[in-house]
């Protein structure tokens, strides 16, 4: 690491930690600086939440209904992304894969788990073709495909989402910022962008997301009321 990549971090850490980084002796400033800065992280989670939901709440129920369908002709999930994300899109295969409880089980797989698929394809082939090819060994019409970015531009996304498409597959983008390249696909049928600068907001916002969406999608598999009537029971906005 260079000198200037060192002060660069340091920076960018005293930007989002000053109390830590502030000249003085004073536990009970300090520690009410920690209490003011995660009061504020949370407000902002909430607000976003909150946005998401009046923006998004319906859309979501719909595209629930779509994969419960999918689910119920014997369809499967595909969920995937880079560095965090890819940690995101294995969560969201495991919520639907082990519920945990009476919660119906699904079938869902994470693209990135597989460490010797992944090092094989970026190996021989490169890092952009890395989910596209294994939707196009895998997916089919009655599948299900989830893509999470932060900021929308993942080339591998793009390539992942246009094959999704030309399969026939459901097709699910989460994104942060303004939604990034994911924005402007014709490939994705439903797309939930989390409008924050922040990737910890966003990361936090598509958490709760894909949480709503497995809620929803199993109520509309199983319960007697259908996902309109459910569609607020995980928008916890504080």
């Amino acid at each position: 690491m260079t000198r200037g990549e060192d002060e660069s971090g340091a920076a960018a850490m005293q930007s989002l930690y000053p109390f830590l980084y502030a000249d003085t002796g004073d536990l009970a400033a300090v520690l009410e600086q920690v209490r003011a800065s995660t009061v504020a992280k949370a407000g902002e989670i909430c607000e976003l939440r909150r946005v998401i939901a009046a923006r998004d709440g319906a859309r979501l129920a719909q595209c629930a209904r779509q994969a419960a369908a999918r689910f119920a002709a014997g369809g499967r999930l595909f969920a995937f992304g880079n560095g965090g994300s890819a940690t995101d899109a294995q969560q969201l295969a495991t919520l639907f894969l082990h519920p945990g409880g009476d919660a119906r089980p699904l079938p869902a797989f994470g693209l990135a788990n597989d460490t010797s698929v992944v090092t094989a394809l970026c190996n021989d082939i490169g890092v952009d073709v890395v989910f596209a090819r294994q939707l196009a060994a895998f997916g089919g019409r009655d599948d299900i495909a989830v893509g999470l970015s932060t900021s929308g531009n993942s080339a591998n996304l793009v390539r992942a989402f246009d094959e999704a498409g030309r399969r026939g597959m459901l097709t699910i983008g989460l994104a942060g910022y303004s939604g990034g390249k994911m924005a402007e696909l014709d490939s994705i049928d439903y797309l939930f962008v989390a409008p924050s600068a922040s990737i910890h907001r966003i990361q936090e916002a598509q958490t709760t997301i894909y949480q709503v969406l497995w809620e929803l999608t199993t109520c509309a598999l199983g319960a007697a009321e259908g996902p309109e009537e459910v569609s607020h029971v995980s928008w916890h906005t504080g």
